[in-house]
């Protein structure tokens, strides 16, 4: 059976742009694109932070090192410049092989510099209890 796990995601990045006239999506550096593992044009979950809304949308590159996070098209009624927001892509595969995979989690500051990288995720409580 397959079962929908994490594959990547950047934890807090800061909007840095919302344009409702664009034609859709979120632009994002590459670098990080590159560190959660995403690809162009994968479709990626977008969770505001700070509004609570949740929406799909799919990824296209910007400027290298730009730390840009841009909110695209309709998104932009959803999400505004300076929001912070959780991106998470998603991927099926088998209990056997989720195994063997370890997610890409990106960590970035408040101008979208990548601050840590991890391949798991755990609350303070939980490192506490099982660390590495």
């Amino acid at each position: 059976m397959l079962r929908h796990f994490l594959l990547g995601k950047i934890h807090r990045a800061t909007v840095t742009r919302a344009d409702v006239d664009y034609v859709g999506s979120i632009t994002l550096d590459p670098l990080l694109i590159e560190a959660a593992g995403f690809l162009e044009n994968e479709k990626v979950d977008i969770y505001d932070v700070t509004n609570g809304s949740r929406l799909a949308t799919y990824v296209i590159p910007g400027t290298p090192g730009s730390g840009e996070v841009g909110i695209n098209g309709a998104a932009a009624h959803l999400v505004q410049k300076g929001d912070l927001v959780i991106i998470a892509a998603y991927g099926w595969m088998t209990a056997q092989e989720s195994e063997a995979h370890a997610p890409k989690v990106v960590f970035v500051d408040e101008r979208n510099r990548i601050t840590e990288q991890r391949t798991q995720e755990r609350t303070p409580l939980c490192a506490q209890a099982f660390p590495d």
